[in-house]
């Protein structure tokens, strides 16, 4: 393969962190002479993408296969990207700055919907053409996954082949497909054809695009072009991810990157049930790994990277049933070596004095509570199952352990929301902020921090809220400034997103493959990087929108009926559509539904469906 080292260097002096794009860090993984080459792409820059657990899981289990090798590649930050175009240099992987053309595949991972523009720049800095149809024989594939494979039609005409679900197993095979069929010398179009048959592999260009009537008579959005092809895709689930090692080796970065520490999951799913989460839906069933396995890992972990913080990670880790057992080993095990134990989220009915005392030790930062709405009434019709009392009883025990500063997060634009529920999150955050300064000396009272963090509903894909559209972002702002109005406390900051990009969130998440071309027409206008702030260009989506005639209003505000066949309805999490139209018609009566890890079976599906079943380690009380 060619390197581009020499190249490269020339320009590392321009560069604003040259850090980012040199590679041999602590413990990555090299293997120059393998014959099949898979290259990993985190579409962002590497201090956001190199704590991605995706990149790190698939690029450890690909080189495990003989005859393997992955190596990873990051976005350049927008500044080096347009030097590498003025001076024509190829994106390339990190391992063996290798050009991303040259390698046998290239996936890309979807973390979130604003990263869509940058998937194209990915694609055209690495001189691949932008859509699958466009390839030629000599390009590699493109393979896609992530939590936007869920609903993968505003991407289709751009990738080759999506991997829905946990690929510890499906990239693997679909890889070593791909290598038999290239080493017998199968065309493109045969490789697709028989990569196509994988369970949970979806070829969408073996697909014709059907318009709103034809998909809501036919049940789908899809025609299959060939008899033999599937027609529903269920995702697939590493069933044996319970008893695996919780240590992955992970690489030590030369700079300073987003979550810079030890990541370890310790669970994966969660099946709290809140109505809004896609992550709850797409990660089910509840699957632990046991307190041993978890323990005897981060001791390892931190021995083989020494980082002096470790997180254990999942969707809600204070849920695992051995987690007091393994904060109480590992703090034992790091006592007096400076070593700091995080929970990245701590659920308010499952915080209490016991817990508050386990997490962080003596290093305390900041903690973030989530109680989403500010009333009772619309926590039930969002199945939030948590009360004041939850968040007042863990407030207490937070600032009586010591902690000083809490966030708050809440969305706006739940459906079914009034002024009252946006007034009610002053009035709690207020009443949050008394309990805290009351549960700390007098003398500290002045350092009671309390700050409410506030995100724009977004509905999403595979979710029973996914019938519902988006408040306009007009109407976000007002509530916006309801609630600031509302907040009388001075010490009480209130912090929200901006409502443009959740529009655009909105859309891609709920849109077909209308959207690919909208996408394409607003990264020619320079849209990218649209998750950043300072680079978020309203004005090039809107041109899009205009030269396209393409209406995203309709996509990201429209409200359905709950019998209408959304675009991603091939695609199942393996949760049946009929429990959430169960599911929605309960949010309207405002009755929840409680967690089945906790109680008995839900009937979501999921676990039939998948040939799986929840995996917890000791019983688990609500």
């Amino acid at each position: 393969m060619t390197d581009l080292w020499g190249r490269l260097t020339a320009l590392l002096g321009d560069a604003e962190r040259p850090a980012r794009y040199i590679n041999h860090e602590w413990g990555c993984t090299y293997k120059p002479h393998e014959p099949y080459r898979f290259c990993m792409v985190y579409p962002d820059t590497y201090e956001l993408g190199q704590a991605n657990q995706a990149i790190r899981i698939l690029c450890n289990v690909v080189n495990e296969q003989a005859g393997m090798a992955a190596e990873r590649a990051f976005l350049p930050a927008p500044e080096f990207c347009d030097l590498m175009r003025e001076k024509g240099l190829p994106l390339f992987s990190l391992e063996s700055c290798a050009p991303l053309i040259e390698f046998d595949v290239v996936g890309i991972t979807l973390p979130h919907e604003l990263a869509a523009t940058n998937v194209l720049e990915t694609l055209d800095l690495a001189g691949i053409p932008l859509r699958s149809v466009d390839r030629g024989e000599s390009d590699p594939l493109v393979f896609a996954g992530g939590p936007c494979a869920f609903n993968p039609e505003p991407y289709a005409p751009f990738f080759d082949a999506f991997s829905i679900g946990e690929g510890e197993e499906s990239v693997p095979e679909m890889l070593a497909l791909h290598r038999s069929l290239k080493e017998r010398g199968a065309s493109r179009t045969e490789m697709l054809r028989e990569l196509a048959k994988l369970p949970g592999c979806y070829v969408p260009s073996l697909y014709d695009w059907a318009g709103e009537a034809e998909a809501q008579d036919a049940g789908s959005w899809i025609r299959p072009k060939h008899e033999d092809l599937p027609t529903e895709f269920t995702k697939r689930l590493f069933d044996g991810f319970a008893d695996s090692p919780a240590w992955e080796p992970c690489i030590v970065p030369f700079t300073e990157a987003v979550h810079d520490r030890l990541n370890v999951e310790i669970l994966r799913g969660c099946t709290r049930g809140c109505r809004f989460c896609q992550a709850g839906m797409m990660y089910r069933p509840v699957r632990e790994r046991s307190a041993d396995n978890i323990v005897e890992s981060v001791i390892k972990g931190l021995e083989e990277t020494g980082y002096d913080e470790v997180s254990l990670t999942s969707l809600s880790s204070t849920d695992h049933s051995q987690i007091a057992d393994i904060l109480t080993r590992l703090n034992r095990a790091c006592e007096g070596k400076g070593i700091r134990i995080s929970i990245p989220s701590q659920r308010l009915d499952s915080f209490g004095v016991d817990m508050a005392g386990l997490v962080a030790g003596q290093k305390k930062g900041g903690l973030t509570f989530a109680p989403e709405a500010g009333t009772q009434r619309l926590r039930d019709v969002i199945n939030k199952n948590v009360t004041e009392d939850d968040l007042f009883s863990a407030i207490d025990a937070a600032f009586e352990a010591g902690w000083r500063r809490c966030k708050l997060y809440f969305m706006i634009g739940l459906p079914t929301e009034t002024d009252d529920d946006i007034k009610g999150i002053a009035s709690l955050a207020q009443r949050a902020y008394d309990r805290a300064k009351a549960a700390v000396p007098p003398e500290q009272r002045g350092h009671v921090r309390m700050s409410v963090s506030c995100a724009l509903f977004v509905p999403k894909a595979q979710t029973p809220f996914q019938w519902d559209g988006q408040i306009p972002p007009e109407e976000a702002m007002r509530r916006v400034n309801l609630l600031r109005s509302s907040v009388k406390y001075r010490a009480v900051d209130v912090h929200w997103h901006d409502p443009s990009t959740s529009f655009i969130e909105a859309v891609m998440s709920r849109g077909g493959r209308e959207c690919a071309d909208w996408v394409e027409r607003a990264w020619e206008h320079g849209a990218r990087f649209d998750a950043w702030s300072e680079s978020f260009d309203q004005a090039a989506w809107d041109a899009a929108s205009e030269e396209l005639g393409f209406d995203p209003v309709s996509v990201a505000q429209r409200s359905y009926d709950l019998s209408y066949v959304m675009p991603w309805n091939h695609i199942s999490t393996g949760v049946s559509n009929a429990f959430m139209r169960l599911e929605r018609k309960r949010a309207d009566a405002g009755e929840t539904t409680p967690d089945c890890s906790f109680t008995s079976c839900t009937a979501c599906g999921a676990c039939p469906v998948l040939d799986t079943d929840i995996v917890t380690r000791e019983v688990r009380h609500a």
